[in-house]
């Protein structure tokens, strides 16, 4: 049976990391699935790729001869998947744009008016992507830029373009204690349950429970949600509370929900991303079109 490319990238993950817990957090995936793939890859090879324990991992011989071939395997793949996408967005001229949340701010309908004057023949498609990966589709090509909260996981793969700055927010029930407050300190929250984002979402799940800000104190995760519908349905059911934007908390409010800025907390960023070696004209374009 021939490997598969994902079962490739995998191994050169791992074999670049020598952690599976760094590969996993770079692939998005578990653990647990990582280490199945690479166990499946090995049986079908009918060769042992890793000599791992618990303090180390390493490749054996057969891992070191792969490693090369597996790389020039996925470079040249994904220079065919860039070829063809380069084509196909020829053709049907869209540009896609990936989200996590709602963003807002002008800045969709701003983006839309000034692309249409530089490109009028050029359309904006726009896909939202769940928060179990954090780079909104850009990580693995289903789009073409992205607009994403900071920091993303794999920065370094990726250009930025901070697009709003702006303070955080703590949303609660109505019924909460600190409801009626105009502000509330950070500290004033560090026992609450807190409703978290996917694992998988690395340092961005890390700054939304603002790990950085406890000064050591553990966080207490009451629910875990993927999208923003799921976030609220949380907070409706007593589950936690949740930091999020200024921005956001304008454009999500619901009944029975109350949000208010929280004191002692840096700032949040959103950004455009588009991959690093990425140079279309036509990403330039769109980056034009954003506002600060």
């Amino acid at each position: 049976m021939d490997a598969h490319l994902r079962d490739l990238r995998y191994f050169v993950a791992v074999a670049e990391e020598l952690s599976f817990t760094r590969a996993a957090e770079r692939l998005f995936v578990s653990q647990p699935a990582l280490s199945k793939q690479i166990r499946q890859l090995e049986e079908q090879l009918r060769v042992r790729l890793f000599d791992r324990d618990r303090r180390a991992v390493a490749l054996t011989a057969a891992g070191r001869v792969l490693l090369p071939a597996a790389r020039d395997m996925l470079c040249g793949w994904d220079e065919v998947q860039r070829a063809v996408s380069d084509a196909a967005a020829r053709e049907a001229s869209v540009l896609t744009v990936g989200m996590s949340t709602s963003v807002g701010r002008g800045l969709i309908a701003d983006m839309r008016e000034r692309f249409a004057e530089r490109r009028p023949t050029w359309s904006i498609r726009f896909r939202q992507v769940n928060w179990e990966d954090p780079t909104a589709g850009l990580a693995d090509g289903a789009v073409d830029v992205a607009f994403v909260w900071l920091p993303v996981p794999g920065q370094e793969q990726f250009n930025i373009q901070v697009v709003a700055e702006e303070p955080r927010y703590v949303a609660f029930r109505n019924d909460h204690p600190l409801a009626g407050r105009a502000t509330v300190a950070f500290e004033e929250l560090l026992d609450e349950p807190f409703i978290a984002l996917p694992e998988t979402a690395g340092p961005l799940r890390d700054f939304w429970l603002a790990l950085d800000e406890r000064d050591g104190r553990p966080v207490q995760v009451g629910a875990t949600a993927s999208n923003a519908d799921e976030t609220f349905a949380a907070i409706e059911d007593g589950g936690g509370v949740v930091l999020m934007a200024s921005g956001n908390a304008d454009i999500y409010r619901r009944p029975g929900i109350t949000a208010i800025p929280v004191t002692g907390l840096s700032p949040s960023r959103l950004a455009l991303a588009w991959r690093a070696g990425d140079h279309r004209n036509v990403i330039r374009d769109l980056l034009h079109t954003a506002r600060t």
